[in-house]
């Protein structure tokens, strides 16, 4: 299977591994899987343990578990963390989320623990952005969650009836609109530390354009990871790497989140 979502690129490359290692997936319905022969100490072929492989179903608990985890969390950084301390659980839990996301990214193995506790942190760093918002624009929050979703919900339908196809061509476009995106908000925030104003980031129409575009590209990208889970399920990985594709939509989730609480500021700017 040939990825593109840097997230979920893993996944083919577990399929192979474990194909290496001699695993078989469950058949339908719990059914065994081919079984593969290996010698034994008294010389007989013995079968490989059946692992149950990954499921839809499998990423949907796992991704409104960790969507539970964060909430909670964020809640409780909002409640706990005295006004004052804002600004550095805010930047502490961003530097720590990027560290945890990259270590997820690129591990061999699918880790649980590692992404509930990203769920966590991440949730620590929403709760510090919602609070800081929600004081200087009232309701901005419940509107950018309602948003969010309703994004989410529809890029899923819109995926399920194919009226978005995960094409070569859409892959490799959405994939250089990401890291181009990311390279200029880098450069951005580089500049921004020297005291350069670029437009991109005061509220200005070009601030709202670049918004925009920010907030497409990121439902695009739902379409990769809905892909990519698609390609792991029919592939039979095994159940674990539910977490790594539930991990994946997370990343996108918080992504169009703050993107779009960033929008809507923009729009009550002057209330």
């Amino acid at each position: 299977m040939k990825t593109s979502n840097p997230v979920l690129a893993r996944l083919g490359q577990a399929a192979e591994r474990e194909r290496s290692a001699g695993y078989a997936p469950a058949g339908p319905y719990g059914a065994p899987g081919i079984p593969q022969q290996y010698p034994t100490e008294a010389g007989y072929p013995a079968a490989p343990p059946t692992v149950a492989p990954m499921s839809i179903d499998d990423v949907v608990v796992k991704t409104v578990t960790l969507l539970g985890i964060l909430g909670v969390s964020a809640a409780a950084a909002w409640v706990l963390v005295p006004d004052a301390l804002v600004g550095v659980a805010w930047i502490g839990a961003a530097v720590v989320g990027l560290v945890l996301g990259l270590i997820i990214s690129f591990s061999r193995m699918a880790n649980p623990a590692l992404v509930v506790t990203y769920a966590v942190i991440e949730g620590v760093f929403v709760g510090m952005v919602s609070k800081f918002f929600e004081s200087a624009y009232d309701g901005i929050v419940i509107q950018a969650v309602a948003a969010t979703f309703g994004v989410f919900f529809l890029m899923a339908m819109l995926y399920k009836v194919r009226a978005i196809r995960a094409t070569p061509a859409f892959v490799k476009g959405v994939t250089a609109a990401i890291v181009g995106l990311f390279g200029v908000m880098l450069i951005n925030l580089v500049l921004s530390l020297f005291g350069i104003n670029t437009g991109l980031r005061d509220g200005s129409p070009l601030a709202i354009g670049f918004s925009l575009v920010v907030i497409v590209v990121a439902a695009l990208s739902f379409v990769l990871s809905f892909k990519e889970v698609e390609d792991g399920v029919r592939m039979g990985l095994p159940q674990r790497y539910s977490w790594v594709a539930a991990f994946g939509i997370l990343v996108s989730l918080v992504w169009l989140y703050i993107e779009i609480l960033r929008l809507l500021s923009y729009f009550q700017g002057d209330d």
